[in-house]
């Protein structure tokens, strides 16, 4: 018989291991809430697909077995839903599925489902642009400005009879009929009888004058049927439109950003064979990154990528996209790209050094950083992608690792596979970028532009002040569940000051248009945010400021005696890759 002691640490094991269960099961039932949130989701769009191309009825024959590592999961029944997380982006299975008995399935792949995503989006987002371009006095609006303008018209419908504006009241918002038509009547002073003065029908129009300042409407406007309407109001429209000038384009115009770093022109001249490898500083999917330098002691990074990988993940085009974009931006807050080389397996891109390592080596070592070096940081990333969106580029990859600092401590974005060069008033498609940092019209499909780099920016400056992401779990579907349902439903870390909070919940809005630097004044509205009073934007530009952290890098490095030049067989240097 035991001991007393024995027995009292038996039953600390049995509470504890009571404890973990526990743990386990909250853990699985938040899990499976979350699945079934994705799954509504997804059904909906299923049906949506349906009604574009007709299925057949639900088959009430079958049944799944779900296993993990042959320990079986779950079972699945007659229309019940597996797969899904597939239909968003190229992922590993991490269970297997087999069939009970015969069982019949109807199965969707991610291009098609995402095609029809993309043809439902683009026709809801057609409808109020063509609405907008037949009204006489926004036609000398910028495609741009119009494009914002249509993604926060607000639909509203009424039913036959209903009072839409009513003669006297203050009118606030603008109008445009989609479907239905609706009658305009006036009272007259001489008796209390309302007279119809007209009727208007889809493509029309009303309340124009309220987008100029406050008014009395002298009309009432009644919806004669059932009648659906676009409405934006004043204050909307003045953010976006303003005096029908974008300032962001002269703010685009001011950036002087033509920084050429030490190195640049010598670089061109130089071959692979010239490149002494002193260390390997990451490992990527596709190959590593090399510490080189020169014989005159100049140290470079060398992206080092297998040409067989790329073309195998189909991401060559991704690539051609990267260099091309890298190539032009001469920017002091993104990591410059010099020149590229290839030869038979390999594709080369010399770049500058990240001495300082990247941002979320930094976080880890802190566990957090302050509220000032955030700021710091953030003010970086923001030039950046100020540089970037002014060209038309979304970068769509905003987060720690990216972000590398010099040996003067300023942040750079690096290169990345997911920037993209997209036309004014046009929207990508392609889902890319690392869950956590998503903006939800990424994740739904629902095309985007340069402001999703804004959410993300949010979820970056989040991460920098707590260490942790505010959307996790313990999968990528849960991960992006939560981000679709938003910044509001987040408790936000009492260390947060309020500053702060307002800046993660305005560019994290999820209605991008109405992100922070998504108005007419563009990023002028980050830089005048509360959470920036006091830094000096052009001490930044002029790289005079104090970095928060100054990595200790002696130069020229000493070579290691097991270092090795790199190998020119078949070299050619890439100021074209046509034939990779």
């Amino acid at each position: 018989m035991g001991t007393l002691r024995d027995l009292q640490f038996a039953l600390q094991l049995k509470i504890e291991e009571l404890r973990q269960r526990d743990t386990l099961i909250d853990e699985l039932e938040l899990e499976l809430d979350t699945k079934d949130e994705l799954i509504r989701r997804l059904q909906e769009e299923l049906d949506r697909y349906r009604t574009t191309v007709p299925l057949p009825g639900p088959s009430t024959e079958g049944r799944l077995d779900v296993r993990k590592e042959g320990v079986k999961l779950h079972t699945i029944f007659p229309e019940e839903v597996f797969g899904e997380l597939a239909l968003l982006y190229n992922c590993t299975h991490n269970y297997s599925v087999s069939a009970q008995m015969d069982s019949k399935l109807w199965v969707i792949d991610r291009k098609s489902f995402q095609a029809t995503l993309m043809q439902r989006a683009l026709h809801s987002l057609s409808g109020p642009e063509e609405l907008l371009h037949c009204v006489p006095f926004l036609q000398t609006l910028p495609e741009n400005v119009i494009m914002k303008l249509s993604d926060l018209m607000e639909e509203m419908r009424f039913a036959d009879g209903e009072d839409i504006i009513r003669q006297g009241t203050k009118g606030d918002a603008f109008y445009i009929i989609a479907a239905g038509q609706v009658k305009v009547t006036q009272e007259q002073d001489s008796d209390k009888d309302e007279i119809v003065m007209s009727i208007l029908s889809e493509g029309q129009w009303f309340g124009e004058q309220a987008l100029w300042g406050e008014v009395l409407h002298t009309t009432t406007v009644i919806a004669d049927g059932d009648v659906t309407c676009l409405l934006i109001d004043r204050e909307t429209f003045k953010d976006i439109a303003g005096e029908l000038v974008d300032s962001q384009d002269d703010y685009c115009q001011s950036q002087h950003h033509t920084f050429e770093p030490d190195g640049s022109d010598a670089a061109s001249s130089l071959g692979l064979n010239d490149f002494q490898v002193i260390q390997t500083l990451a490992m990527g999917d596709f190959g590593h990154v090399d510490l080189v330098q020169t014989s005159d002691k100049r140290c470079f990074a060398m992206r080092v990528l297998k040409k067989q990988l790329i073309l195998s993940s189909g991401r060559r085009e991704h690539v051609l996209r990267q260099r091309d974009i890298l190539m032009k931006a001469h920017c002091p807050f993104i990591v410059r790209l010099f020149k590229t080389f290839q030869n038979a397996d390999c594709v080369y891109m010399l770049t500058e050094v990240g001495f300082g390592g990247d941002l979320l080596t930094l976080l880890k070592e802190n566990g957090a950083l302050d509220e000032s070096s955030t700021v710091f940081y953030t003010a970086c990333v923001i030039e950046a992608l100020t540089f970037l969106h002014c060209r038309g580029v979304i970068y769509r990859d905003v987060k720690p690792d990216n972000v590398v600092l010099d040996e003067h401590g300023y942040a750079k974005l690096i290169g990345s596979a997911c920037p993209r060069k997209v036309d004014t008033c046009k929207k990508a498609w392609t889902f890319c970028g690392t869950p956590g940092y998503l903006a939800p019209e990424i994740i739904l499909n629902q095309g985007h532009s340069v402001s999703a780099d804004m959410w993300s920016l949010g979820i970056f400056v989040f991460e920098l002040l707590s260490g942790r992401l505010p959307f996790c779990g313990f999968e990528p579907l849960m991960i992006l569940t939560e981000t679709i349902r938003g910044i509001d439903h987040l408790d936000f870390p009492k260390t947060f000051s309020r500053s702060s909070t307002s800046l993660i919940k305005r560019l994290c809005r999820n209605i991008p248009s109405e992100r922070l630097s998504s108005q007419r004044n563009g990023a002028k509205d980050i830089h005048r945010h509360k959470w920036f009073e006091g830094f000096d934007w052009d001490a930044l530009c002029r790289q005079t400021l104090t970095a928060p952290f100054v990595p200790k890098v002696n130069l020229p490095l000493d070579s290691p005696s097991s270092s090795h030049y790199l190998e020119d067989s078949g070299e050619q240097s890439c100021s074209s890759w046509d034939e990779f």
